[in-house]
């Protein structure tokens, strides 16, 4: 199948902001392995300002717009280079997208946009996108990669969109201060009671939650695209999510 992958921040990093070495290199072995199975993957990476806070030592996320465009510019060059390494050692070839919410929302450039996707996946490369941070402002402010995969997932033509974060799936109430609260392994319909089981920002590092996950897979099944929400702890749960058995959270795409 043709698959989205997205990562973020509390996956690819230690809450330091350094590189989870370990689960990265889990990760890209995993992705490999898919490819080298015959599936077709786009890899939608969050983690250039974490890991630019990380290389920078920076104490924390900043506030400050410039520096948080200074921190994407750092951690973008560790990002990549440690996905060619990585993905290298298996044989797969990697390439980055960089774009912005203009770039989707000009007919032209989404043209292009879309048109280099597909010829890098017919080339048997790894598209790594993410959103251009060093120039996109406002997308710093206000955007997130959740809402960026599920745009790659519809323009990409892809079967599923998987969002890899730090908790299981959707439950039917935050599990941290809820101990009964039960994970909800299917959802046919996206309705006000589905919005209204997502809480607030995800980790510290990160810009992304729940909310956010919740409207990409609006975006994605409005299309027809199921969507999956996992936990990436243990990259291993691709497989399952490939197979079906995985412990998420599905959202069937509409008309499927």
């Amino acid at each position: 199948m043709r698959l989205v992958i997205k990562v973020g921040t509390s996956t690819l990093a230690h809450s330091t902001g350094k590189l989870n070495i370990r689960r990265v290199e889990g990760l890209c072995k995993v992705i490999s392995d898919l490819k080298n199975a015959g599936h077709e993957i786009v890899l939608v990476s969050s983690g250039a300002i974490g890991m630019g806070v990380g290389k920078l030592n920076l104490t924390a996320r900043p506030c400050d717009m410039p520096t948080k465009q200074a921190a994407a510019a750092v951690g973008q060059c560790e990002l990549m280079y440690t996905y060619d390494k990585l993905f290298s050692q298996y044989n797969h070839v990697v390439a980055q997208i960089l774009v912005t919410g203009d770039d989707i929302e000009h007919p032209v450039r989404r043209e292009h946009f879309i048109n280099t996707m597909e010829r890098l996946i017919r080339l048997g490369a790894l598209p790594v996108i993410n959103e251009n941070d060093t120039v996109a402002t406002a997308e710093i402010a206000v955007g997130d990669n959740d809402t960026l995969a599920a745009i790659v997932a519809v323009n990409a033509g892809a079967e599923l969109l998987v969002l890899l974060t730090d908790i299981d799936g959707l439950y039917s109430a935050d599990p941290k201060i809820c101990p009964s609260a039960k994970l909800i392994p299917v959802v046919e319909d996206i309705d006000d009671d589905i919005r209204a089981l997502a809480g607030g920002a995800g980790s510290s590092l990160g810009t992304g939650g729940m909310a956010t996950k919740i409207r990409a897979a609006q975006i994605c099944t409005n299309d027809g695209v199921d969507v999956v929400i996992a936990n990436g702890a243990d990259p291993a749960i691709l497989y399952d999510i490939v197979g079906g058995t995985a412990k998420c959270t599905l959202f069937r795409g509409k008309n499927r």
